[in-house]
């Protein structure tokens, strides 16, 4: 009986790796060749492990597919709220976001795999038939958005809670066409570091924030 316990915890153990191997590798090479340009057995040659083990994980190279956009986002969004842990308490808005972007930049030079493979999915129709992972891309952008008007909310929180708000509702989406931009230049390898976008995102941010909220206060009733 203890003997068959012994295997059983061998036999999940082996599996959970198996099944961890196929994540990293379809990860690693669909960032590259896309979903559409990524074979199982061009996975299998990766991993070295017979095609029956996909199957046995995985019911389809959709639900693979899946799992990968599951894994990316989660461990994407734990980096992100580890990076982001403690921020300053005082500071300007441009002090405050400029520590929040900065950090950033860190987490996608880190994650750079799943990033490219959500860019991919983004602008391409290739991944139609896995249509899980689809949501998965679309939950993340949605998520991308909420951070960002966290980030500029929290960096404008000086200046008042409905301030802050507008200010965040107004630019979410102009901070992450930023991001965006900013992790396209470094894949082109144009010679840019990221951490230099990330500076002058947060200078444009601030710039336009703080033009927001003059307007306000010129408005009548402001």
């Amino acid at each position: 009986m203890e003997k068959s316990a012994r295997e059983a915890h061998t036999g999940n153990s082996r599996g959970r790796r198996s099944r961890q191997e196929i994540l990293d590798a379809a990860a690693r090479v669909m960032s590259v060749r896309g979903y559409a340009g990524t074979s199982i057995s061009t996975l299998v040659k990766e991993t070295g492990l017979p095609k029956s083990a996909f199957y046995h994980h995985f019911e389809s190279k959709a639900g693979l597919l899946s799992a990968v956009m599951a894994q990316g986002a989660r461990g994407f969004f734990e980096a992100m709220r580890e990076a982001h842990r403690d921020p300053p308490a005082g500071g300007t808005p441009r002090e405050r976001l400029g520590w929040y972007l900065r950090r950033t930049g860190e987490v996608f030079v880190h994650r750079e795999e799943f990033l490219r493979l959500l860019l991919v999915l983004v602008m391409s129709n290739e991944a139609a038939e896995a249509p899980e992972a689809m949501r998965t891309v679309i939950d993340v952008r949605a998520e991308g958005r909420d951070l960002m008007r966290h980030m500029i909310r929290s960096s404008f929180a000086g200046e008042g809670a409905e301030a802050a708000d507008a200010v965040a509702d107004a630019l979410a989406h102009f901070g992450m066409a930023g991001f965006d931009g900013a992790f396209v230049s470094l894949q082109s390898g144009d010679g840019k570091p990221i951490a230099e976008f990330m500076e002058e995102l947060a200078d444009a941010l601030v710039a336009i924030g703080e033009s927001l909220i003059a307007g306000r206060r010129g408005a009548p009733g402001g």
